[in-house]
């Protein structure tokens, strides 16, 4: 099922995870491509979470390996994992409610000017900055002054999502993207996607959403209890027998 192709931007192989007695994955290996969305799909517990958590360096895995174009690579934290333009999503979106949208852009990544011990904040690049990432995403806010807490859930999510694809050069990680949002939201949300998709990011999407998952994903892989059941092309299935696959009434197919 997997090659050596360099132009994968992520490949994981044979990845395991264990907690305890508990073994979270059992052997994974899947692949993304870059300009591609590709879903991770299965029921809770099938180990998507503990996945993305090893591929963003929250967790080390017990076995396995992971390349980033081609590159093997070791991820003990998460700085390592964005060091390499990796950036999740989480439902959560992390954002600090009480700093404004370019803070919020910038955390972690301040910008300073001045000389030796005498370094400042520099509030006019990072505005600036911020100005344009939310430009190239077509992202309106009115102000990038602005308080995330003062936000609808659309906008906090296209913050953190033009956050993410700012700073991810190579695989943007985006775990439910739209569950907490309206019909208007989510359609706003599936555009932004479409926009990193076409700067030629790799997407790897986690949804329940079947519907969203074939209409926005290039390539699915389904996951059941710590497994890959089967990867197929989007345009090669559909919502049954995802839905099978995920429950275990079909066998799988890879």
């Amino acid at each position: 099922m997997m090659s050596k192709n360099i132009e994968y931007a992520i490949e994981v192989k044979g990845i395991k995870k264990s907690f305890g007695s508990v073994e979270a994955l059992r052997g994974v290996s899947l692949f993304a491509k870059p300009g591609e969305v590709t879903a991770i799909v299965g029921d809770n517990g099938a180990g998507k979470s503990t996945l993305i958590k090893c591929i963003s360096g929250v967790y080390t895995a017990d076995e396995g390996s992971i390349s980033i174009n081609g590159e093997l690579v070791h991820f003990t934290t998460p700085e390592e994992s964005r060091s390499f333009g990796i950036e999740t999503v989480y439902q959560t979106l992390g954002l600090i409610e009480d700093l404004t949208i370019w803070q919020n852009l910038f955390l972690n990544r301040e910008k300073l000017k001045g000389i030796g011990p005498f370094k400042v904040l520099n509030k006019d690049a990072m505005r600036q900055e911020s100005a344009t990432m939310l430009k190239n995403l077509d992202v309106y806010i009115p102000s990038i002054k602005s308080r995330v807490r003062g936000l609808s859930g659309g906008q906090r999510q296209a913050v953190a999502i033009c956050r993410a694809a700012g700073w991810g050069s190579r695989v943007v990680i985006m775990d439910e993207p739209t569950a907490a949002l309206g019909v208007r939201e989510t359609a706003k949300v599936e555009d932004l996607i479409k926009r990193m998709q076409n700067q030629g990011l790799a997407i790897l999407l986690i949804s329940h959403n079947f519907d969203q998952v074939l209409r926005l994903s290039d390539q699915i892989w389904v996951m059941r209890q710590g497994n890959v059941m089967a990867g197929m092309r989007a345009k090669d299935t559909t919502g049954d027998e995802l839905v099978a696959l995920i429950t275990g009434a079909s066998a799988g197919r890879k």
